[in-house]
């Protein structure tokens, strides 16, 4: 009799389960030896350090309103991730201080998200998205419209008041308050583009890129009277890109990007070099070397840069 109600109750269980909805889980465990610094903050002495990541993933299913949610694990403690609800051409995500359409530099040079929630929708070509920080009332409102060759947008940002603001992260820097317009057209092999924005000292950009066969060719000028040239090359394994700017006042004036990356089966490496990076750490860094391979679920990794730092690690995926 015991048998015949436990397995009653099992049955009960997983049918409960299965009308719930859909779930998966998803991780890696990483160990990696080195030191990586970020943006401008050196790293610091060569050492091991170990990950473990378990993101578990629910979507509702049945009904006319889905919603989909995660559970993330990791060795610094368990978190909500981004939960989202939809109805029709309109859906609502949450995820505290993790929308990345409010962000803003921090100290290290990175951008920090500090977005809580937003509303989207999309439908006949229109879509719109209303995001907002609920500590400062920071908040972005994007629009986009397409037909055809053309597209137009059009963003308000407003990132003003988030400093200081209890919750949102630490050293988070006063943003902007700006509107920018642009407009995207595309006729056989040249993709035209155009923004500026309406701050006092405005900020404009237009490019014009050209793809003839595995090559792209782009000419693109901004409101620094910046000039620059760059061309994207693409054969079988090979990627190659370079770029050359010139009379960037607002940086380094003459400045240089080259990368390559080659991929032969389980086996990647590549190459990055941008002059305009100087003295910074990390995946930011001037020159950066890495190299990759896959051996079924494990991946064997190791990147250097110019500044002396090394990175091995290896990763299980599941």
């Amino acid at each position: 009799m015991k048998k015949v109600l436990l397995t009653t109750t099992a049955m009960a269980f997983a049918a409960s389960m299965a009308s719930a909805g859909d779930y998966a889980i998803s991780g890696a465990i990483k160990l990696t030896y080195g030191a990586f610094g970020t943006g401008t903050v050196k790293g610091g002495a060569d050492d091991f350090t170990s990950e473990a990541d378990v993101d578990v993933a629910a979507t509702s299913s049945g009904g006319n309103i889905s919603m989909t949610g995660t559970l993330e694990i990791d060795e610094g403690g368990t978190a909500a991730g981004p939960v989202s609800i939809s109805a029709g051409a309109l859906t609502f995500t949450y995820d505290n201080n993790d929308l990345g359409a409010l962000a803003t530099a921090n100290a290290d040079g990175e951008d920090d998200n500090y977005g809580d929630y937003s509303v989207a929708f999309a439908a006949g070509g229109i879509s719109v998205t209303y995001t907002k920080d609920q500590d400062s009332s920071d908040n972005a409102m994007a629009v986009k419209y397409s037909a055809g060759s053309l597209t137009l947008d059009m963003t308000a940002l407003d990132e003003s008041g988030g400093a200081g603001k209890a919750g949102n992260p630490a050293g988070i820097a006063a943003g902007v308050k700006k509107t920018t317009i642009g407009a995207t057209y595309v006729t056989g092999p040249y993709t035209i583009k155009m923004s500026g924005d309406d701050q006092a000292t405005q900020n404009w950009d237009a490019s014009v890129a050209m793809k003839n066969g595995d090559t792209t060719i782009t000419v693109a000028a901004d409101e620094t009277e910046m000039m620059s040239v760059g061309i994207d090359y693409t054969n079988g394994a090979l990627t190659v890109g370079a770029r050359q700017e010139f009379n960037n006042k607002a940086g380094v004036e003459d400045e240089t990007e080259i990368s390559l990356k080659y991929t032969d089966g389980a086996l990647t490496f590549g190459a990055a070099m941008d002059s305009g990076d100087t003295g910074k750490y990390g995946d930011e860094a001037e020159l950066v070397i890495n190299a990759a391979y896959v051996d079924g679920d494990v991946t064997v990794a190791a990147k250097g840069t110019d500044q002396d730092e090394m990175e091995v690690s290896v990763t299980f995926a599941f």
